[in-house]
């Protein structure tokens, strides 16, 4: 029955794209992306998207959940609402202002405020995936523009 539900819930990622990373799950942006992308791979249809990735690990890294224990649950077939339960219950408790801040801080990441690993990757990456007279002014601009939101 759980792989029926987790079916059901599962984004065809070859055809359509995660939730944006500032779009929030449990209050943390990149949350519900992550789980877009985690059910995608439990389904076989997450085409060319990764979950465990670094944006997922920055996300589980301030949580302190791992993306091992996240897949788990997924594969349940648990809703988004079980989902948030779930993060609200195994995560680090964090203030709503801890939450906030970090929030914003994940908004506000610029190529240049990366991991130098990233910055190579983003480096080549980025002329390839989005569009001439498109500007990336901070990381998150890069998922949205490359996926059509803006």
């Amino acid at each position: 029955m759980s792989e029926e539900k987790l079916k059901d819930l599962a984004l065809d990622l070859t055809t359509s794209v995660p939730a944006s990373p500032r779009q929030t799950l449990a209050g943390y942006v990149v949350a519900k992306r992550a789980l877009d992308k985690c059910r995608a791979v439990l389904a076989g249809t997450n085409g060319e998207y990764h979950f465990d990735c670094p944006l997922d690990n920055f996300f589980f890294g301030f949580a302190e959940i791992t993306g091992d224990d996240f897949k788990a649950f997924v594969s349940t077939g648990a809703s988004d609402e079980e989902v948030e339960k779930w993060i609200q219950e195994n995560s680090k408790k964090h203030s709503n202002r801890e939450i906030v801040a970090w929030n914003n801080k994940m908004r506000a990441i610029r190529p240049c405020d990366m991991p130098i690993e990233l910055q190579e990757f983003l480096e080549g990456y980025i002329p390839e995936a989005i569009p001439e007279g498109k500007i990336v002014y901070v990381w998150f601009d890069v998922y949205d523009i490359e996926e059509g939101r803006i």
